[in-house]
């Protein structure tokens, strides 16, 4: 049994989600998930330097994660529509979790090649892709709508405490006794959360569908294009998209940058790009805080373009700033607006879709970690050319203006609640 907030505790209503059994087994699933994928990019990155000594490896190791994403996003979704969620989620984190057990046992035995590395880092990176929408389309499932806000608000505090959390543990146990300690203790971590998820008493399909012969009569290809057509057709949903199109492409150019600005425009070297990157966090989890504090009372719509655009103006400030406090400051101003926005929109997208379609908006929604990587690449080709200063700046510019105008061009946004 999942443990129960006592007493007033449990009558907070930022924590009122924590009510539901079923909320508590998913979030714990989420915040064990989440240690062990950021654990895992720690690992990785410091057991393929170690036995290659080539960064260029570190970079494709990387680009390496990303194709599953592109190519799979939407076919995870479907499939946690048309034939299971809790299922996918068990599955997805089953062998999640052999796979670290495995590198960790070739890693003790000192049989460990760059290509273990590659293979199991992309047997990680597929089953993730498989993991998003089938949790994220079982949150609202889990509570009452009226505590929806709360519930992804506390998924994102979970999701940030892991990260600050998740990489400082990887290091204490790699200093300890090596990567492939860690890469046991990962799967150890992954079957935990497994056995969180086992314990759900959620239906293992979406409930209330409609049409629910006909979609079983329709080929996996046709639900996934339904799915697309579903988003594109649906205001508000293609107005969520749209939006966080911007702030995913335009938006992290500082992230991508972070190094240059540490080490050339700050002279902070790599304790300030420390503690940059923990301002950032430290914003987010403020952010996540206040979001699951105001429950479901604001207007979402003007959070989403009020969080983005201030996201575009920090970043212009981020680019003419010379000292290193000031940036730490402006950094946690970025984590605290992209976790709103994310938030926000995620609750939102959430909340408008039909059960029998949320897995594939969830699944559509992934695709914008490829607009991210693929803004990160511009950010970086366009800075080789320019400034990082200017570079950021344009990006900054850029994410601003986008959100007023998709505030101007679909103004349904405004209504949104």
């Amino acid at each position: 049994m999942p443990p129960r907030l006592p007493g007033r505790l449990g009558k907070v209503r930022a924590l009122e989600p924590f009510q539901s059994r079923e909320f508590t087994l998913l979030w714990l699933s989420q915040f064990t998930t989440a240690m062990g994928q950021w654990m895992d990019q720690v690992a990785r990155g410091w057991l393929l330097y170690d036995i290659t000594g080539s960064p260029m490896q570190l970079g494709l190791v990387g680009v390496l994660r990303i194709f599953p994403l592109i190519f799979l996003s939407p076919i995870a979704g479907t499939m946690a529509d048309r034939y299971g969620r809790k299922t996918q989620l068990i599955t997805s984190q089953l062998i999640n979790g052999g796979a670290n057990l495995v590198l960790g046992v070739i890693i003790l035995r000192g049989h460990i090649e760059p290509w273990h590395v590659y293979a199991t880092g992309i047997v990680a990176a597929t089953v993730q892709v498989f993991q998003q929408p089938a949790r994220q389309a079982m949150v609202p499932e889990s509570v009452d709508r009226a505590h929806l806000t709360n519930a992804i608000g506390l998924n994102s505090i979970a999701f940030n405490i892991s990260r600050m959390l998740g990489p400082a543990a990887a290091g204490l146990v790699i200093a300890g006794i090596g990567p492939g300690g860690s890469y046991i203790a990962q799967a150890g971590i992954f079957m935990a959360s497994s056995l969180w998820t086992f314990q759900l008493r959620l239906p293992n399909r979406p409930p209330g569908r409609i049409g629910q012969s006909a979609m079983d009569k329709e080929s996996f290809f046709e639900s996934t294009v339904k799915g697309w057509r579903y988003v594109i057709h649906h205001q508000t949903i293609r107005t969520g998209m749209i939006i966080s199109l911007v702030i995913s492409f335009f938006g992290f150019a500082a992230n991508t940058l972070l190094p240059v600005f540490a080490k050339d425009v700050l002279h902070a070297g790599p304790t300030g790009q420390g503690l940059l990157l923990g301002a950032m966090g430290v914003g987010a989890i403020f952010s996540a805080v206040l979001v699951v504090s105001a429950g479901d009372t604001f207007p979402k719509g003007w959070i989403i373009v009020g969080g983005v655009t201030t996201y575009g103006i920090a970043l212009i400030a981020f680019s003419f700033s010379t000292w290193l406090g000031v940036s730490m400051l402006l950094m946690w101003v970025l984590g605290m607006c992209n976790v709103a926005s994310n938030t926000v929109t995620q609750t939102v997208l959430q909340a408008e879709s039909a059960p029998e379609m949320r897995g594939r908006v969830m699944g559509v929604y992934m695709q914008h970690q490829i607009l991210i990587a693929i803004g990160g690449l511009s950010a970086g080709a366009l800075a080789s050319i320019w400034t990082a200063q200017q570079t950021v700046a344009l990006f900054g510019a850029a994410c601003a203006f986008g959100a007023l105008a998709v505030l101007v061009a679909f103004p349904n946004i405004r209504s949104i609640r």
